[in-house]
Formats: structure tokens, sequence, C-alpha cells
């Protein structure tokens, strides 16, 4: 299945910025089920300098600076991404592994693990938290498999918190998503992956797309999409297997993954610096559309 994924990035300064540097993270990743035919970006104004990179965690990201005036800064990044179903899910449902175990898995040194232990720690979004721990204590029983226990989870974030746009910001904690009950798809992700994490388990951010169908008789609308964050899990013998806990469902081919980091602050679409004075605005469209 082919999409075609396109996502315009609009600043607008009440002032002209002289200087800009930025860190993009808009290119979709190849992996087992997704393969991106081609990506391209497009700033204007067209900047001074510009090149890619592969990071830590393996993301494609771009950098770029500006050194002329300007009073608005255009990004658009159009990919072509092909996807195919991810096997891991059944893989995962049929493991013996109680959640329990993971943690001895971990620690045995005849398995490497080292890049997988880091997702068990605290990063800049993921803390560690009594009030975390106890939200999620519910949803692992001592003799529960890993799988149970994180359907389980997803289930009672998906029930517990309203999908409320506009209520939080990034920069809003983790504990304050569960006491308020309200939150987007990065605060679901980053409650999920908290959860874990306070469990002594895996658990990674991942960025991207999702497919969205209009009701029935109505028209899908342009530049309506947006940008989605959801969890992968680590599974003894099976790897990282996703889960969408805004959703309450197993991601599939709907599913376009961009980047996989610690969290939100290791994969924002556009981040960087301007040197300039006044106020700015921010206006995001994202598309995406089947094309096969």
């Amino acid at each position: 299945m082919r999409y075609k994924v396109s996502h315009v990035t609009e600043y607008k300064y009440q002032d002209a910025v002289g200087l800009c540097h930025n860190r993009l993270c808009l290119t979709p990743r190849n992996n087992s089920h997704q393969v991106c035919q081609s990506s391209d970006i497009r700033i204007v104004p067209h900047p001074d300098e510009f090149n890619y990179r592969t990071d830590f965690f393996g993301n494609t990201v771009a950098f770029f600076s500006s050194y002329r005036e300007h009073d608005t800064l255009q990004v658009t990044a159009v990919s072509s991404v092909d996807l195919s179903g991810r096997s891991e899910a059944d893989q995962a449902a049929n493991s013996p592994v109680l959640w329990k175990d993971v943690g001895n898995f971990l620690n045995q040194e005849s398995n490497d693990t080292t890049d997988v232990f880091q997702y068990t720690l605290p990063s800049q979004y993921i803390p560690h938290s009594p009030a975390i721990r106890d939200f999620a204590k519910s949803c692992f029983p001592e003799n529960v498999t890993l799988w149970a226990a994180c359907n389980a989870l997803m289930q009672k974030i998906f029930k517990s918190i309203e999908f409320k746009p506009g209520f939080t910001t990034i920069n809003t904690p983790v504990e304050d998503v569960i006491r308020d009950k309200k939150g987007v798809c990065q605060d679901f992700a980053h409650l999920m992956i908290s959860c874990l994490r306070n469990m002594g388990l895996p658990a990674k951010y991942v960025s991207g797309y999702i497919e969205t169908i209009p009701a029935a008789g109505t028209k899908k609308l342009t530049g309506t999409d947006a940008s989605h964050a959801w969890v992968s899990i680590f599974f003894p013998a099976v790897g990282w297997v996703e889960f969408d806990p805004t959703n309450c469902l197993l991601p599939s081919n709907k599913h376009i993954t961009v980047a996989y980091g610690r969290d939100y602050h290791d994969v924002a679409p556009l981040k960087g610096i301007v040197f300039g004075s006044g106020k700015q605005s921010l206006s995001v469209k994202v598309d995406v559309v089947r094309v096969d």
C-alpha cells in the first residue's frame, strides 16, 4: 500500500529574523514493514546551508541555516511510502513471556541488550514517579504475560484519558495528564511509555502519521491530517512491537513511521533557534493520501 505524505510547516515572524539554525525530522524510515520510496524537503527562503545526517537512533535528520533576513519560514516535506503489515504483533500475542521476567532477560550477560536497556531509563519527558507507577500497577498482576499487560495498559489509557486538542502542551508533565485526564496523541504515548518504564520495561516513542478516513458521505479536507505518535515495546525473542494508545489499536498498514526516540524531544519534526525579536505564529498542515 502506497501513501503520499505532505507536511507543511510555516512560521510568520512579527519582526524580521536575521539568522536561524534548524533541525528537521521529517523523512520516513525504512524498516521491515515500510519502504520510503522518495522524500523531498523544500524550504523558503532557500537556506544557505543544508545537509542530512543519521542521528543516534538511526533516524534521517536534516540541518539547515539561513543567514538572510526573512519574516516567513516555510518547510514542506513530501514523501512517498510503501507499507506492508506488521508481523511482530502476531508473534508477541503468542509469546509466553511474563512481564516480570523481562528485567531478568535484559540483565543476562549472554543477551546483547545494550540498545534496548536505554529505553527503560527516564528521559526528558518520561520521569520515574510514584504517581505514574500507581496508575500503571493494576495492569501488571504478578503472573500475566507481557502481551496481556501491555494490552490492559493500552485499554486503561484509552478509557481514562480524553482526547482534547489544545488542553496540553509538549511541556505538560505526565502526572498532570493523569490528574486532568485529557491530552493528545503525544500525551497518550508519553503516558504509556512512562508506565512501562516505571515497571522496568523498555519502550520507545514513535513519531509518524496515520491515515484518517472521513465520515461516510463527507469529503476529506486538505491539510486537516496531523502528525501522530504511538509506542513500541520490546518483547524478548520477538523484537519491537507497536501499540497505539490514542486509538486503542495495534498499528498495521495505516501507520507511517518517521522516527524512533526516547520521547518527543528526540524526534520533534522541526526545532531550532532564531535570532530576532517580536512574536511568531505557527501553522502546520498535513495530508496523508493513499495512492495505491
